[in-house]
């Protein structure tokens, strides 16, 4: 079991940057300027042991299905390899990648029969944790000084988003995670990923680790 770390939170917290974690950073780069998403992360070489599943995605929302296919295409084009074709479901048009580092990204539209073109352009980015205990997980960042703009019970927590990032944070059960990304649940090892804090370094109740970014 890992345990949080303890810190002030006297100033309020918010996500200001994402870091992967990848073996190979130049093919990193690579992939992830013709995927189009380069500008929402940062890279950092590591041979950290990560196995199966590592408890996150990375989750595109864009304006239509033609948008969630131009981007789907261009990371299978890039190298990604197909974890859930691209296709309607009860909540609109998404498809799953995985990235040749190991990273999972799903991209959807909230319209099933959108007709519009492809736009290249996203909504909005989000980093969904998968968590033991959405309900603990929750507390222990909202007394990090997060703030909580939605949530469902144990179910699902979404906090507001800082000024310096692009990407919003949110949390759902690991196991709920895994199955909507159509991946076993099981994994073992580093996460691979980084968060930047505006307070502090400090590792969560799951092991998700923040570093302090000036």
């Amino acid at each position: 079991m890992v345990m949080a770390t303890t810190a002030s939170t006297a100033a309020v917290t918010s996500l200001a940057s994402v870091t992967l974690e990848v073996a190979d950073l130049e093919a990193a780069r690579r992939f992830y300027s013709a995927f189009g998403v380069d500008a929402y992360i940062s890279l950092r070489a590591s041979e950290a042991h990560s196995t199966g599943f590592r408890g996150f995605t990375l989750a595109l929302t864009v304006s239509g299905p033609a948008t969630v296919d131009g981007f789907f295409g261009a990371a299978v084009d890039a190298g990604a390899t197909v974890l859930k074709p691209a296709a309607k479901s009860l909540w609109g048009y998404s498809g799953v990648v995985q990235a040749p580092d190991g990273t999972i990204w799903k991209i959807a539209t909230s319209e099933k029969n959108g007709t519009g073109p492809d736009t290249r352009e996203i909504d909005e980015v989000v980093l969904l944790m998968g968590v033991e205990a959405v309900k603990a997980t929750r507390q222990f960042y909202v007394g990090r000084g997060l703030t909580v703009a939605k949530s469902f019970g144990g179910k699902y927590a979404e906090f507001a988003a800082g000024q310096s990032s692009p990407v919003k944070l949110a949390l759902y059960k690991r196991r709920a995670l895994a199955k909507d990304l159509g991946v076993p649940v099981d994994g073992t090892g580093s996460h691979r990923i980084v968060l930047g804090s505006t307070v502090g370094a400090f590792t969560d109740l799951d092991g998700f680790a923040w570093e302090a970014v000036a």
